[in-house]
């Protein structure tokens, strides 16, 4: 299920942003999964440290990710949402992740990407990759 809100064409073009990176994700492509962001990017991530800026950080993460993931990981969306304003822009969905050496069950990842319009062009400014959390009794 999707739900989109705004604009009907800046929906569709933070959408194509999106399917894109998403595909790269899913195919192992560093450099589309790094292509429509700024150089100063701002992810708050899963993995440690858990938030960095700049692009030397976040590749180093998608890399570090990759050998996790391997050839046989799963990154599949689902229930994706889109706002989109003139300059402004976010989506948020979920997503089933489990890397290839089959250990556990796949991982509920919360995704949150904040799109900013750059030179007519949407980019993503900002990610926030988050999992559910259940404190331990007591606490």
């Amino acid at each position: 299920m999707s739900t989109q809100t705004g604009d009907i064409r800046n929906v569709s073009d933070v959408r194509r942003v999106f399917d894109r990176w998403i595909n790269a994700v899913q195919t192992r492509r560093l450099d589309g999964v790094t292509e429509a962001h700024p150089s100063d990017i701002l992810m708050f991530d899963v993995a440690m440290p858990p938030q960095f800026k700049g692009m030397d950080r976040y590749r180093d993460s998608w890399t570090a990710f990759f050998k996790w993931f391997g050839e046989n990981g799963v990154f599949e969306p689902s229930e994706l949402s889109i706002t989109a304003g003139d300059g402004v822009a976010f989506s948020h969905c979920m997503i089933q992740c489990k890397g290839s050496q089959g250990e556990g069950g796949y991982l509920p990842v919360r995704l949150t990407l904040c799109y900013r319009k750059i030179d007519g062009q949407w980019m993503i400014v900002h990610e926030h990759h988050s999992v559910p959390h259940e404190p331990e009794s007591g606490q």
